[in-house]
């Protein structure tokens, strides 16, 4: 495309995810990645964080700090200051070597991220500064922000390069305006400019592509003309390549509901989520061509076709709940954070010892999705990702069980002052938040049980008929090509068609989430995730309601991609 420099986050949530555990292994060996784009002649820019946003989980953070006491994340707060420092301590003996400095490929460093729009708290970003200053050797460190007077004053630090992102026109415009310090000025950069923007579940929202937005591309256009040819400046395309966000690893936002991001990140990239180029590669290419030397960008691989799998049978094999470890047994409920979880899903059950009857309210609010069941069936959901989501009114006997099956769908990774919004970047927990109440009166006595899912258990086939309660199912593909070590000819898309809402894992790898009210509609499955000569490729599905199911449960790999969206049953009418 004729781009010299990769952007990429640093997830420190998968580099620690136990306190004090580094894990630099296999997908996390960044130096390694980082030593290839130096193969490839990509230069790197090094983005960090401690926070870094990506529309990822808890925007990188975690999930272990919001079990340390005091913790305040994003702020010159001791205990959080103590646990990013030995997180950039770790991160730079590992990278440290590959500055540019040293012959390495990290030209720059990012302080934070977009911290502007979060606050104005100097003293913590100049602590973060100092931070990389004592653990890379005189790394050429950047902040990069919103483009306007307040994101800019607010993000800004004194002794380093102020970048923006978004538009270029007004934001360079910005820089000139608002940022005066001498010690913050230097080349023109926009960090982060938006080549479409990601998926968020729900019925009513479309795949975000530009395909059929004519005027979207034009302006692309006219913006890298601007940057490269008015400014001869520096831009970092967001994003060049779609990706993924596995297992439970997407976040959310907080607008008064919660708007979940699905686990496709395919973004509408120029490069798709597969790895596959498309027209807007082909704009950008041509724009990006008058501003480089002739013969400098090889030319464009064809497209590898995707794999087609056909249809194959998922069968019911077993009970969720019979997977869950009982956690403990308390007169009230616990977060999910409080019961040692970091991920997936928490079951809180009660047997009445007394009659109610009223609205049920799942804590301060349902955090995130609630499958509410009375005696073993399920009886309704209420989903913070309505504002108004359904009210059930349950009314219980002695000896009734009532259960709430919680999902944790993402911690909130962005939050923006000035909005009128609630801040639950810094009240990221999950489960149940205080008493759940039936008619005002809150219930006691529960046991709880969790379902992290890190690891698929070791599932044991039995009888299963009509049910209601989450049920695993299990099917195989085989693939008939010999062997090959081009993993691409092997991506597929798969699908769950007749599926509600649940998770799928092929071969022991969480794939991540799907669900049918769209707007994805089939999970990426890389080739290296696969076997070819007619091994069994074994699938895993979590259906979270498998009494609703629209038709026989099966699973097909798709050769071309299709997104939709439908009506959610579970809250019809709700907004």
């Amino acid at each position: 495309m004729g781009l010299n420099t990769i952007f990429p986050y640093v997830f420190w949530n998968m580099l620690e995810p136990v306190q004090g555990t580094w894990n630099n292994t296999g997908v996390n060996d960044i130096a390694t990645f980082f030593r290839i784009a130096q193969e490839e002649d990509l230069h790197v820019v090094l983005r960090p964080g401690p926070y870094i946003c990506g529309e990822r989980e808890w925007g990188g953070f975690p999930a272990w700090l919001a079990n340390v006491p005091g913790m305040v994340v994003r702020s010159n707060n001791a205990p959080f200051l103590e646990a990013a420092t030995a997180y950039i301590e770790n991160l730079a003996k590992d990278l440290r070597p590959l500055q540019v400095e040293k012959g390495g490929p990290i030209l720059l460093v990012q302080v934070e991220n977009e911290y502007g729009s979060f606050a104005d708290d100097h003293a913590y970003t100049s602590a973060l500064r100092d931070i990389l200053r004592a653990n890379f050797e005189d790394p050429v460190l950047y902040t990069n922000d919103g483009g306007v007077d307040w994101t800019l004053e607010g993000g800004s630090v004194p002794g380093i390069l102020a970048a923006i992102d978004g538009d270029p026109w007004s934001g360079f415009s910005s820089i000139r305006k608002y940022i005066t310090d001498p010690t913050q000025k230097g080349p023109s950069l926009d960090g982060e400019y938006y080549t479409w923007a990601p998926d968020i579940w729900g019925s009513t929202n479309e795949h975000a592509d530009t395909q059929g937005h004519p005027e979207v591309v034009q302006q692309f256009v006219k913006d890298l003309d601007y940057v490269l040819g008015n400014e001869s400046a520096s831009i970092s395309l967001y994003m060049v390549h779609g990706g993924s966000n596995f297992g439970f690893s997407n976040g959310a936002l907080w607008q008064n509901r919660t708007k979940v991001f699905t686990s496709s990140y395919d973004y509408g990239a120029p490069i798709d989520e597969s790895g596959r180029t498309n027209d807007l590669y082909n704009t950008f290419r041509e724009t990006i061509q008058k501003y480089v030397p002739n013969g400098s960008i090889p030319e464009v691989l064809p497209n590898l076709p995707l794999l087609a799998v056909a249809e194959f049978d998922l069968t019911p094999m077993a009970r969720f709940f019979e997977y869950g470890d009982l956690k403990t047994t308390d007169r009230f409920p616990r977060t999910m954070e409080g019961l040692g979880q970091d991920y997936g899903f928490a079951l809180y059950e009660h047997v009445s010892t007394s009659t109610s009857h009223g609205i049920l309210r799942p804590g301060d609010r349902a955090r995130d999705r609630v499958i509410v069941y009375v005696n073993g069936s399920r009886f309704g959901v209420i989903d913070s990702q309505y504002q108004y989501p359904v009210n059930l009114t349950v009314s219980l006997q002695p000896g009734d069980k009532l259960q709430l099956l919680v999902e944790n769908l993402g911690r909130v990774d962005y939050y923006s002052r000035g909005t009128p919004y609630q801040n639950y970047l810094q009240d990221p927990y999950k489960g149940i938040v205080g008493n759940v109440t039936v008619g005002g009166s809150a219930i006691q006595s529960w046991n709880m049980f969790t379902f992290p899912l890190g690891e698929m258990p070791q599932l044991r086939n039995v009888s299963i008929t009509n049910d209601s309660t989450p049920l695993f199912y299990r099917g195989a593909f085989t693939i008939n090509k010999t062997s090959t070590t081009d993993s691409l000819k092997l991506d597929t898309f798969l699908a769950i068609p007749a599926g509600i809402k649940g998770n799928v894992w092929v071969n022991g790898f969480h794939l991540g989430r799907y669900w049918r009210v769209g707007p994805q509609q089939s999970l990426y499955c890389p080739g290296t995730l696969l076997k070819a000569g007619g091994a069994d490729n074994e699938v895993i599905v979590l259906e979270l309601e498998p009494d609703r199911v629209k038709g026989p449960m099966i699973a097909y790999g798709q050769s071309e991609r299709t997104w939709g969206n439908n009506a959610d049953d579970d809250c019809p009418g709700c907004s």
